[in-house]
């Protein structure tokens, strides 16, 4: 069968399922098959019968429990790179892309000195750690994963990314909130980045969502906050002094995490920001001071301000 034809009853198929995007569903489930570029569909040679049931088979899979695209084709799109994801870890999504240009931005400008060191708390996948050591060379990126699934994930990714060239990310094994994480490294980080659990606890997720993306990486609590309290903490333990903080949160609890930020008392200009849809989505921070993380600060200095 010719393979534009492949993928118009694909189409069908999974329009009459009620699937968002079913037509760039389908060609990408059918480029997929094929080991081809979606847009060099049009010109492809017709689908044999083994690519024909594999193509049925994933569309049977995104139609009867609602398999996440991302996960069928084993891939997902991450800014400026492509990782690999499927089972037991979350799904980048376009809504951080602005949290990694933030972050970025705020590290310092390459020179002749060593690069800057940065750390992804909650890492995932990799996606925020594997962007910023894309575009920044120089730097020393760590990344820590408590959950053995999505460090499985993230270790492949950051092996795919080395081979291609990119400078190899630090993996560590361990949780996020632990106070003794990264020890080793405290008080000398220049950016610590973070897209932790942070969904308000709810059975109202879309089925591709609740039914397959672990828990473990949706969930913050019944407030949202139960992850980022104590991270905001590690991370302002390990923040040098001007250092900057960048942590993603639920459309719905952004003033909550700012308000978190400030009560932590070591971090200064807290900002809140909008994502490429206009929803709150994250919020920085700059680490105050030069003293000792256990030094009480002047209280004239422990609350940053909000925007």
């Amino acid at each position: 069968m010719p393979a534009t034809a492949v993928v118009r009853s694909a189409a069908h198929d999974l329009r009459a399922a009620g699937v968002d995007s079913a037509v760039v569903e389908a060609q990408l489930i059918c480029a997929h098959v094929l080991g081809i570029d979606r847009s060099a569909l049009p010109l492809a040679d017709a689908v044999d019968a083994s690519g024909l049931a594999e193509i049925d088979r994933m569309v049977a899979a995104r139609i009867a429990d609602r398999t996440p695209i991302q996960y069928l084709l084993g891939r997902a799109v991450s800014g400026r790179l492509d990782l690999a994801v499927g089972p037991g870890v979350f799904i980048p999504r376009p809504e951080t892309e602005l949290l990694v240009e933030d972050a970025l931005a705020a590290l310092p400008a390459p020179g002749d000195g060593p690069g800057p060191v940065v750390v992804d708390l909650c890492a995932g996948s990799g996606t925020l750690a594997l962007e910023i050591a894309h575009a920044r060379p120089d730097a020393r990126v760590h990344a820590v994963e408590l959950h053995d699934q999505a460090l499985d994930w993230l270790r492949r990714n950051a092996a795919e990314r080395a081979a291609a060239g990119d400078t190899p990310l630090v993996v560590h094994s361990g949780d996020a909130t632990d106070p003794g994480i990264l020890a080793e490294l405290r008080g000398r980080v220049d950016a610590v980045v973070s897209n932790p659990p942070y969904i308000p606890r709810t059975d109202d997720l879309p089925a591709e969502v609740l039914g397959h993306e672990p828990a473990t990486a949706l969930f913050g609590g019944v407030d949202g906050l139960a992850v980022i309290t104590p991270l905001v903490g590690v991370a302002a333990g390990l923040l040098a002094p001007g250092g900057h903080l960048a942590v993603e949160h639920d459309e719905e609890t952004g003033a909550s995490v700012a308000s978190v930020v400030e009560a932590q008392g070591r971090f200064g200009t807290v900002e809140q920001h909008t994502d490429l849809a206009g929803r709150p989505r994250f919020v920085t921070a700059t680490r105050l001071g030069d003293r000792d993380d256990d030094d009480e600060l002047d209280p004239t200095v422990r609350k940053g301000t909000t925007r």
